[in-house]
């Protein structure tokens, strides 16, 4: 299968590159097809432009590549932490700029994008491993999780993929090695099971 993987965290010594280097190696050990983004490496830019807004639009190269990526992604990982209840700005530009119509979804015939659109994604299951320092009680009781919202219906269940799995990593800052060995241990297998291994 071919496989996006995006990461999205600013510092390489982060728990958040650790998890995402431990999925890319699971899968290319499981004969996957990967296509991987370290966005703030690569210095993507998550400013939108008014000319890019068309869905006809002509797209800069690399938004072009990132485009064609996407579309051709059999599975999607996203690995980020928790920012204010959202994903860093680099991720959420991403996301403006790549998960496009007729890239990710198309409005029917006669909607002017008031209705709900088709997916198009190939993807059919997407897998967000997400890190945070607010425990579980409080991110469901006072928040409501609004990344699982987000993830799962704002953006993949709009885009057509099926199967959706997310796991929340925390309390991180407070985390022991032991623990933080643990998780990877368990993101080998759940990559593993996701993508049919």
């Amino acid at each position: 299968m071919k496989i996006l993987v995006l990461l999205a965290h600013p510092d390489k010594n982060s728990f958040n590159h650790a998890i995402a280097q431990t999925v890319v190696d699971q899968l290319e050990l499981s004969g996957h097809k990967v296509f991987f983004h370290d966005l703030y490496e690569e210095g993507f830019d998550p400013l939108l432009p008014a000319e890019e807004i068309p869905s006809e639009a002509k797209l800069p190269p690399e938004i072009d590549s990132h485009c064609w990526e996407l579309a051709l992604a059999e599975g999607i990982v996203i690995v980020h932490p928790n920012w204010w209840g959202q994903p860093p700005a680099i991720l959420k530009g991403w996301v403006d700029r790549v998960v496009r119509p007729e890239v990710a979804y198309r409005f029917l015939e006669g909607d002017g994008g008031e209705g709900v659109p088709v997916g198009l994604l190939k993807a059919q299951t997407a897998v967000v491993l997400n890190t945070s320092n607010t425990p579980g009680h409080r991110e469901d009781e006072v928040f409501g999780d609004p990344l699982d919202i987000l993830w799962r219906e704002c953006i993949f269940g709009l885009c057509g993929v099926e199967f959706f799995h997310r796991r929340m990593f925390r309390v991180v800052c407070t985390s022991t090695e032991e623990e933080r060995r643990g998780w990877l241990t368990e993101i080998k297998q759940l990559v593993k099971s996701a993508f049919n291994e």
